[in-house]
């Protein structure tokens, strides 16, 4: 059976099972006397037992999945040649990294190290779909900055606000990209609470098997866009106010730090999973959470949307809820939000909303490694 038939399959099987007198995993205190097909719970099988079998069949399949709506990834990883930025024109190929990218091929097929030198580069660089296999690498994310101020409501070419998307200071449209040791930012100020227009992205990714190593990404509201495709991103800083990491990628943060500059009430995330077909999520891994403002881990941008944190240290600006539901309570029967074995003031699992869930070893398993985004395909670093 075709991967895409089993993937549909298997989701109507789980879904028949649950049956319309019980509820998904995330919701508590209604007792179905049978299942959908009718049978009567096992002998001292109790509606909680039954609940968490549905729950663990479900999470098999996820750890079980190849991610089908990706293409194999086919990496390249070593550059056939490499280019130079330097703000002095006679210490590099170019003095600006948008002219770098321009220099290529439309149709970008070999692995292309560009390296930028230390200095601030004030400029809004664009990377096209068809450009693939680029390598940004700075001289360290604190030597080199890729640095924009535009925002959400910054009027663009034909005189109409930009939007999110366009606000980008650096974007990625092609597959296989890869950052390294280099800053992206956004310089808008922090917006006071409530302000309209005042999403300001420092970096979008908009493309699969991208990989970021030493990164900082600055900015407030809006600062990391991971928009669509699988990501890794690995020893990275991500500084924002609210819903400072958001989009719908599958995306593994390890080791990162992220920080909080909310001036009161923030959220970390804001995951746009839509559907229960989407193989698409965050998931946290060795990292640390610290900052200023009262910070919800994750707010439900998309009802479907899926968060998890683990082996995590937060510290004591995380509000006990931990999690927001975007004020729609409907969505709190269709999200997914997980803590394992986290740390740290913030990380207690004892006010946490209900429909949130404290993961077992059996249940973080397949969230926690680089099989959760195929690592092992494209991942060489």
């Amino acid at each position: 059976m075709p991967t895409s038939k089993l993937l549909v399959h298997s989701i109507i099987f789980i879904l028949l099972s649950y049956g319309s007198n019980t509820v998904v995993c995330h919701t508590k205190g209604i007792r179905p006397k049978r299942t959908a097909s009718g049978k009567l719970f096992a002998v001292n099988m109790t509606q909680v037992q039954y609940s968490e079998q549905q729950f663990m069949k479900w999470v098999n399949f996820v750890g079980s999945l190849n991610h089908s709506v990706f293409k194999t990834a086919k990496n390249k990883l070593f550059p056939s040649y490499t280019l130079t930025v330097d703000k002095n024109p006679n210490y590099g190929d170019f003095t600006t990294i948008q002219q770098a990218i321009d220099s290529l091929p439309t149709v970008n097929l070999v692995r292309v190290l560009i390296k930028v030198h230390a200095g601030v580069y004030t400029e809004k660089v664009t990377i096209p779909q068809l450009k693939s296999y680029i390598t940004i690498q700075g001289a360290g994310a604190d030597k080199t900055i890729v640095q924009w101020g535009d925002t959400a409501q910054t009027p663009g070419a034909k005189g109409q606000p930009l939007g999110t998307f366009a606000s980008a200071t650096f974007a990625v449209n092609s597959p296989y990209f890869i950052a390294k040791n280099i800053t992206f930012k956004n310089t808008t100020p922090v917006p006071p609470p409530g302000a309209i227009g005042k999403q300001a992205v420092a970096f979008r990714i908009s493309a699969d098997t991208a990989v970021f190593v030493g990164c900082r990404f600055l900015g407030a509201q809006d600062t990391l866009y991971d928009h669509v495709g699988r990501h890794y991103y690995k020893d990275c800083y991500i500084e924002g106010s609210v819903d400072f990491i958001f989009g719908n990628g599958l995306s593994l943060f390890e080791g990162c730090h992220v920080h909080a500059i909310a001036q009161l009430t923030g959220a970390v995330t804001a995951q746009g999973r839509s559907s229960l077909l989407e193989d698409t999520g965050f998931s946290f891994v060795n990292c640390k959470v610290t900052g200023s403002g009262a910070l919800y881990l994750g707010r439900a941008w998309g009802p479907f949307s899926r968060v998890i944190f683990a082996y995590t240290y937060m510290d004591n600006i995380i509000i006990p809820k931990g999690w927001h539901n975007w004020g729609d309570p409907s969505r709190e029967m269709t999200v997914f939000y997980g803590q394992y074995k986290c740390s740290g003031a913030g990380a207690s699992f004892a006010g946490r909303v209900s429909w949130s869930r404290e993961l077992t070893d059996e249940e973080a398993k397949p969230f926690i490694s680089l099989a959760f985004i195929d690592g092992s395909e494209w991942i060489k670093i």
